[in-house]
């Protein structure tokens, strides 16, 4: 049918949208899944040190922080105060700024959605690689001599990662749905706003 804000079918309104919150989202994506397998290796391999400390007390506090706050206090601090950058959008009045202005624009976005989201899956994976390294077999690989880092990385988390896959394979919808409060309350244009729009304007 036709849309009754925007005079257009709604193919084409959709359309024009869904292109943002797949790269916010996708962008979102990647740098949670490889953040948190690079951070939950890293807090397993220091069990107990001061790195793992650090990150799950910090972790912690920044995974309990509303996105919707944060987002308010990020604009606050780094677009009215600071004036480093664009406080909404997806790009500057043309979009002549190009990639670059494209990749301003998601900066604070990005940052709400990897604070959201980074320690929740880095702590599941380090929690899945500290019940490799208590298993059965590490022992029986200590006892003939192998170094803790092999026995890390070429036997615990080989076996911790199929699961990882399957948790982050089923995290997208968690992911990309989180992506919606952010675009609303930065006014980026993707499906999240427009959600909000169509909810608003019945």
């Amino acid at each position: 049918g036709i849309s009754y804000k925007y005079k257009q079918d709604v193919v084409t309104v959709i359309g024009n949208r869904v292109g943002n919150t797949l790269l916010l989202g996708g962008i979102g994506f990647l740098l949670i899944f490889f953040g948190s397998l690079f951070l939950g290796i890293l807090c397993a391999w220091r069990e107990g040190g001061l790195l793992d400390r650090f990150f799950c007390r910090i972790g912690t506090i920044t995974s309990c922080i509303p996105e919707f706050w944060l987002s308010l206090m990020l604009i606050l601090i780094f677009a009215v105060e600071l004036h480093w950058l664009p406080s909404s959008g997806a790009y500057s009045a043309g979009g002549a700024g190009g990639a670059g202005d494209r990749m301003l624009h998601l900066l604070l976005p990005l940052t709400v959605v990897l604070t959201g989201h980074l320690w929740y899956y880095a702590y599941m994976i380090r929690n899945r690689i500290l019940e490799e390294v208590r298993a059965g077999y590490v022992l029986c690989a200590k006892s003939k001599g192998l170094s803790e880092r092999k026995i890390l990385f070429r036997h615990c988390l080989r076996n911790a990662v199929p699961s990882y896959l399957s948790i982050m394979a089923i995290s997208v919808p968690h992911i990309l749905g989180g992506t919606y409060i952010v675009e609303t309350v930065f006014s980026y244009p993707g499906i999240g706003t427009l959600a909000y729009e169509s909810a608003r304007y019945q």
